[in-house]
């Protein structure tokens, strides 16, 4: 299942490449197979980063609370890249490029605005060591057998909150790689008008208000994968994922080359 996601950020990240490539040289400071290298099994949801206890970075956003720790992980792979950029050190440059990326459409997915750790941890009331081996991941122990069924049923079996994410994701990944998103390009006044960081901010917060209002993953949740769900995917979040990647590279080069210049 974890192959469609992984797949499809390398997607969105092909084609933000491409569009980024029409507006600027940025093959001179990293190109896709150098951003590429870095996603799927060397990125943020490899398997082997989990394997063993691992705890991937936080991705998720509360499009109505505070989100420190999520603009943090941003912050450090953008200001990492800034870094890379300037120092012409292409490798390094395509993996932070690559983070900096699956951090901001992980924000943007309806998926990752469910508290699901919050969740998580309510059903479990134990600490994340519980889930250091493949039974835990997928069982939740009880007072007894019938309550370890009970929450276990609640965490993966039908509806259930792992269920129900990772349905999701993979749906919508499904949705997602045919795309061929040649529309999903930034308008000239927004390319014009960012500046830095600060603007990447403004716009991920405009893309996820507006995502926010569809009610993607309610809608999922009562009703599976409906046409209108679907369409939605494709012409909603499919694009503002190109949008917000494509920017936030954009961003960091015309920042790094006004720090060189400086």
């Amino acid at each position: 299942m974890y192959s469609f996601v992984l797949r499809a950020h390398q997607k969105i990240d092909k084609v933000a490449y491409r569009h980024l490539a029409e507006i600027t040289d940025c093959a001179e400071f990293f190109t896709y197979k150098d951003v590429v290298h870095f996603e799927g099994r060397r990125g943020p949801d490899s398997p082997r980063l989990k394997k063993g206890g691992g705890q991937p970075p936080w991705h998720f956003y509360d499009p109505d609370g505070k989100n420190e720790e999520y603009f943090r992980v941003v912050k450090l792979h953008y200001d990492a890249l800034l870094k890379e950029i300037k120092l012409g050190d292409h490798n390094r440059s395509g993996f932070d490029a690559a983070w900096l990326a699956h951090a901001l459409v992980d924000g943007l997915t309806p998926a990752h605005h469910y508290p699901y750790e919050e969740q998580l941890e309510e059903l479990r009331s134990e600490d994340k060591s519980t889930r250091e081996t493949v039974r835990g991941h997928f069982i939740v122990k009880g007072d007894s057998f019938l309550d370890t069924v009970k929450k276990t049923a609640q965490l993966s079996g039908p509806k259930g909150l792992l269920t129900t994410h990772t349905t999701f994701e993979a749906g919508a990944a499904t949705i997602i790689l045919p795309l061929l998103l040649i529309k999903a390009t930034l308008p000239d006044k927004v390319l014009e008008s960012v500046d830095g960081f600060d603007s990447l901010v403004e716009y991920f917060k405009i893309y996820v208000s507006e995502i926010d209002a569809f009610h993607m993953y309610e809608r999922f949740y009562r009703k599976g994968w409906t046409p209108s769900l679907s369409l939605d995917i494709r012409r909603e979040l499919a694009p503002r994922m190109v949008n917000i990647v494509t920017l936030a590279w954009f961003c960091a080069l015309k920042e790094a080359e006004k720090l060189r210049i400086e």
